[in-house]
């Protein structure tokens, strides 16, 4: 099967791992070109196409282009509507948002901040109540989320089968196990949330997508330079 375009991002990106992971499910191929930021994302060919320089970036076979990682996993989940990586119906597709937007703003974003201003030292003026701020935002989420996973018999968010937004999810959770989810946390406080990690990323479809997870012992303490 020939590929149905191009996905601009690096494959250890947490978007570029939901497309992939997608496109993977739906028994199609993606063609990801070397990709090197602040270099390939700034040059004149990449920007006449997508103006912004941002990454995930995509373009298919006709010229379509699309920005955004979820608009692009969403759309790659389109084209084969029996993978059932939106759901069944109408219900389970609104589920499958819902779980997708909530995994993004209440989970990832919030760990990505703090794995941002504390191991990636982007955000120079990071503090211990920004700290504490993302980390509370992130258990409180997780909270949720294990109490809902208790009542899905699947382990699964939707249904009984892999959907986007489990697939999201996982993205979002390894994030939070590499900043506030040391091993008690993973264990014993939301158990429910890691063990639908474990079952989507170990996935034989996608599990060679994540890798290794990278998990820290212990949640991040901030540390004044």
């Amino acid at each position: 099967m020939a590929p149905i375009g191009k996905l601009y991002g690096h494959p250890r990106q947490p978007q570029t791992k939901a497309i992939l992971s997608a496109a993977a499910i739906s028994g199609l191929e993606v063609d990801l070109p070397p990709f090197e930021f602040g270099i390939t994302n700034k040059s004149l060919e990449f920007t006449q196409k997508f103006p912004l320089a941002k990454i995930p970036a995509f373009e298919d076979n006709e010229g379509f282009k699309l920005i955004e990682g979820t608009s692009i996993a969403r759309y790659v989940s389109t084209l084969v509507p029996e993978a059932g990586l939106l759901g069944g119906n109408a219900k389970e597709t609104a589920q499958v948002d819902q779980w997708v937007h909530f995994a993004e703003t209440e989970i990832h974003i919030p760990a990505s901040n703090i794995y941002i201003g504390m191991v990636a030292k982007y955000l120079p003026a990071f503090n211990e109540e920004q700290r504490k701020h993302y980390q509370e935002r992130v258990e409180r989420s997780l909270k949720f989320l294990d109490d809902h996973l208790a009542s899905c018999p699947s382990g699964l968010l939707v249904n009984d089968r892999l959907t986007l937004a489990d697939i999201i999810l996982a993205t979002a959770v390894q994030r939070a196990g590499q900043t506030v989810c040391g091993v008690r946390e993973r264990e014993q406080v939301y158990p429910r949330v890691f063990a639908h990690f474990a079952k989507v990323t170990n996935d034989e479809r996608i599990k060679h997508l994540f890798g290794e997870p990278g998990f820290v012992d212990e949640a991040l303490a901030f540390k004044a330079e």
